[in-house]
């Protein structure tokens, strides 16, 4: 398999009960015949981190740099900041008043190596894919003894 010749297709899901509350990140992906299924959770997160660390911890199992994804999210904080282009003034911006902001710059990273589109699709809509996604979050969300998800800062105790 050469670097170029790969299609990857992948599903992600984000949940936090409470929001922040406990979390979890749900990842479908599919190459050919190959499927895998990975979820996370976190003990106190939010919502959109979750979301966006799914994308990340989904590009990070990626074994080819320059894969050709196609990467379907129901997040439209992650879709629209790269569709729109959000994310290229928050790094010249060096993340500053940006949310995540740990999270950003660890999706950007893994993002150039690789040829990513983002496709946003309604949640809750009967796609197969992101509906298991959907329960691998929520699963994730729900396990004991979660670890903390260590760059989670609450609004009030930012610096900028």
């Amino acid at each position: 398999m050469t670097e170029k010749s790969t299609r990857i297709e992948i599903y992600t899901d984000g949940c936090a009960r409470g929001n922040p509350g406990p979390g979890g990140c749900g990842i479908v992906l599919k190459y050919g015949n190959y499927r895998k299924e990975i979820s996370q959770g976190f003990r106190h997160t939010t919502n959109n981190r979750m979301e966006l660390l799914a994308v990340i911890i989904a590009l990070e199992q990626l074994k080819y740099k320059r894969s050709n994804v196609i990467l379907y999210s129901d997040s439209s904080y992650v879709c629209d900041a790269i569709n729109k282009g959000w994310i290229n003034t928050w790094e010249k911006k060096g993340f500053r008043k940006t949310k995540n902001p740990d999270l950003w710059k660890r999706f950007l990273k893994i993002y150039k190596e690789h040829n990513v589109e983002f496709i946003w699709i309604k949640g809750h809509s009967e796609n197969p894919d992101n509906e298991i996604c959907d329960r691998l979050a929520v699963a994730a969300s729900k396990e004991n003894n979660l670890p903390e998800d260590e760059g989670y800062v609450p609004s009030e105790e930012r610096l900028f």
